[in-house]
């Protein structure tokens, strides 16, 4: 009978099997790092876009940071300069008030009442005086409420009785404070506050 020796022949198929087991591990290893590598060339693409990106952002924000700085400057220039400006009207207006002032209160102070002091600070003027009753303060306490044109809010602070003269006459001292009402801005200083604009004449009817 005759016999075959297959072995060689096995011996090739396994080498054959492990040279071609090899070679697909080494196509595949080469294609993973070729796969891993434009992975990575694709996210660092992307990276260097965003860092561009956040670059140009910045240097908005740098540019917009400077311009909300010149804008704060201005507003703030702006609201010296209203500031200045309403100083000055507060000037123009008020050069006039000492003049209505002491005009109403030679109107409002009622007989039987002598001023002692008038002092002014801004808006509030403080009266110092003597009365020869109460009725008289209450007079002008009402006085200055209803009827003054330049003077409102009196405010009674004290009042407390007194002597006064070589014959002791009884009086009642008394301090109040009252507010000077200022014109409106654009208004005539000379006019009162609350004084209407006059009418315009109507023409004469034809007889």
């Amino acid at each position: 009978m005759l016999q075959i020796n297959l072995l060689p022949h096995r011996e090739l198929r396994r080498a054959a099997r492990r040279r071609d087991f090899y070679v697909m591990a080494g196509l595949s290893l080469g294609a993973a790092l070729v796969i891993v590598f434009l992975v990575a060339v694709v996210i660092s693409g992307y990276i260097s876009v965003q860092q561009e990106r956040n670059r140009f952002i910045e240097g908005e924000n740098s540019k917009l940071d400077e311009q909300i700085k010149e804008i704060a400057q201005l507003k703030s220039d702006i609201d010296s300069l209203k500031a200045r400006q309403q100083a000055v009207e507060d000037l123009q207006s008020d050069r006039n008030l000492p003049v209505h002032l002491l005009d109403e209160l030679v109107k409002q102070v009622p007989e039987g009442i002598y001023l002692t002091s008038v002092r002014q600070q801004g808006l509030t003027v403080a009266l110092a005086g003597v009365a020869q009753s109460n009725d008289r303060i209450s007079e002008m306490l009402r006085n200055l409420s209803n009827n003054s044109q330049w003077l409102n809010a009196p405010e009674l602070l004290e009042i407390h009785s007194s002597t006064m003269g070589a014959d002791k006459r009884r009086v009642f001292a008394f301090t109040m404070n009252v507010t000077l009402k200022r014109p409106a801005p654009g208004a005539d200083a000379t006019l009162p506050p609350s004084t209407p604009p006059a009418p315009a004449a109507k023409p004469a009817a034809a007889t």
